[in-house]
């Protein structure tokens, strides 16, 4: 097992008096903070843009008119591959600068300007249907892609940053739900217009042309309606504007200003920011004075930073590799390419295998439910070992099945059903574990100075190995066939294998308590005496002494009195 950051007994005190006052996890948490609820489900707009834009390419490539207007973009299988990975070449592109944006223009503001961007690449990617053709393609889904792959950073973010943290889990798994749901949109709109003037020569430009304007509607929404939203608590206390902090803290919450559960959280928020001031002040003192410029250049010595000690090394790996399996359990190949896929079993037409896909979509969408009700009740590792478990004997069962049948579809139609219902359970195990969940842990692991660079860094994995998959895929079906499932199959389950050695469990846990899981707070004598002064600057070691009294378990305050005493000799 993995092991993690021994806890002071200030940090032991704290924790307790929080979940005494913040009531179970599970789905009632959701109703408790439905403020909090709606504004990440509309946040959440930038995944759907994400899994829509994803969904829709696949069958817009089985389009005969799209073809048409491709050329040898659609018929040689490299090039196939590039028109489709461009996008994740600008997502990854996107998730380098999302962390500096996020940083100096604020959460809110970012999410606004990469919807921009995305409209722009929507617009640019329609007029592939004049004389441009895959140039059109080419380009708008790589500036489409830079704005999917910022959002799909800042937007769990935000969501975090926002969040009490007995939901935190299900509101950061929202983006996937969000995801899933564009993806189910974009197979079922695919499968409709793919009938506009018919499926054959005679198909019309809007067979292709409607799916790819559509996306245009959310994202205007989620452009002006950003505008409404409000800013993170968590960046306005790490940007000096601490009374609007409070105040907007108070108002997510549902609660007063001077609530106690209110008055903790802002302490800890406060207490965390400051420290991380305080310790740059230190470390780069001409660049501690606030500016644009020394922002810009502290987001370099941030992300170096990741890789210079222990702790946080550790979260890097942690970060990056789970996105590597992320991606290689085989998601987006069948994502990007389920029509073809589909035919590759024994779908010959390409409305049946539209259709198909179409199924994908609904039950992806269905799976990922239980996981945003239950990912703060049951824990992100049991969720992530099994779904890896299910995915990768899904992958050797198709591999079988292929490996037998491939040749001879139609005498063992059975056959070709049954690896059908593997890739639809594959989806399934995916949808409710690894989808939402790798996102969840990129998102709370680290501490405020560093969360926008390590999530940028955590997707930016995402994306480069999305970017390969959606590359080598179309050259995999074709010249390994079924083994692109086994080797799918092997890194999934060598996946598991990861979690189930090296993840800490992080559920139940607020931001400010990752380092304590991470054993980053106190490892140095400075750092510890400085949070602690901080602690009494702020008033939080008073605040958790009176929180945390709970006579009905037979807690008193002495013996908090006495444990928060021993803080100094931790």
């Amino acid at each position: 097992m993995a092991p993690v950051g021994t806890a002071s007994n200030f940090d032991n005190a704290a924790l307790q008096a929080r979940q005494r006052l913040q009531g179970a996890a599970g789905p009632m948490a959701l109703v408790r903070n439905a403020k909090v609820f709606g504004i990440a489900c509309f946040a959440c707009l930038g995944g759907l843009l994400y899994g829509y834009n994803q969904g829709v390419f696949s069958g817009v490539l089985a389009m005969k008119n799209f073809n048409k207007h491709m050329g040898v973009y659609t018929s040689d299988q490299t090039k196939k591959g590039w028109l489709t990975s461009i996008f994740e070449l600008g997502a990854w592109l996107g998730t380098l600068y999302s962390g500096f944006l996020a940083e100096i223009l604020s959460r809110k503001y970012a999410i606004l300007i990469n919807t921009g961007i995305f409209i722009i690449g929507v617009v640019i990617q329609t007029t592939g249907v004049t004389s441009a053709g895959a140039s059109s393609i080419l380009g708008g889904r790589f500036i489409t892609g830079m704005g999917v792959g910022s959002l799909s950073m800042i937007v769990p973010m935000y969501n975090a940053e926002c969040a009490p943290p007995e939901v935190r889990g299900g509101l950061v798994g929202l983006q996937q739900l969000a995801i899933t749901t564009g993806i189910m949109i974009a197979f079922w709109i695919d499968y409709g217009t793919n009938f506009i003037g018919g499926t054959g020569d005679s198909q019309s430009e809007a067979a292709w042309l409607v799916p790819l304007c559509l996306q245009l509607a959310p994202a205007l929404i989620l452009g002006i309606g950003i505008l409404f939203m409000p800013f993170s608590p968590r960046w306005l206390v790490h940007h000096g504007r601490e009374a609007e902090a409070r105040k907007t803290l108070a108002s997510l919450r549902g609660l007063s200003s001077d609530h106690e559960l209110i008055e903790l959280e802002y302490m800890e928020i406060r207490a965390q920011s400051m420290f991380e001031k305080r310790t740059v002040a230190e470390h780069f003192p001409h660049l501690a004075d606030g500016s644009a410029m020394s922002t810009i250049k502290l987001q370099f010595v941030a992300v170096a930073s990741l890789f210079k000690s222990k702790p946080m090394l550790r979260r890097v790996a942690l970060a990056t590799i789970t996105m590597f399996f992320q991606q290689w359990t085989g998601i987006n190949a069948i994502l990007y390419y389920a029509p073809q896929i589909f035919g590759g079993l024994g779908l010959s037409s390409t409305s049946t295998s539209l259709l198909a896909t179409g199924v994908v979509g609904i039950v992806m969408w269905l799976a990922t439910f239980p996981a945003v009700a239950y990912v703060d009740k049951l824990g992100r590792k049991p969720i992530l070992i099994s779904g890896a478990i299910g995915m990768g004997a899904c992958h050797l069962i198709v591999a079988g099945i292929m490996g037998s049948f491939q040749y001879d579809w139609p005498h063992h139609v059975g056959a070709g059903w049954a690896a059908i219902v593997m890739v639809w359970l594959f989806v399934v195990f995916f949808g409710y574990s690894w989808g939402p969940c790798a996102w969840i842990v990129i998102a709370e692991i680290w501490p405020i100075s560093q969360r926008p660079y390590g999530i940028a860094l955590g997707a930016s994995s995402n994306w480069m190995n999305n970017f390969i998959v959606g590359q080598v895929t179309p050259d995999m079906f074709t010249g390994i066939t079924y083994g692109t499932f086994i080797l799918f199959g092997i890194l999934i389950m060598m996946g598991a294998a990861f979690i189930f050695f090296f993840f800490p469990e992080t559920k139940g846990l607020s931001l400010e308590e990752m380092d304590i899981l991470f054993g980053s707070v106190g490892v140095a004598a400075a750092d510890a005496e400085r949070m602690r002064e901080i602690n009494r600057e702020v008033g939080l070691d008073n605040a958790v002494r009176n929180a945390s009294v709970d006579h009905t378990s037979g807690l008193e305050k002495p013996v908090l009195d006495e444990k928060i005493a021993h803080t100094d000799s931790d």
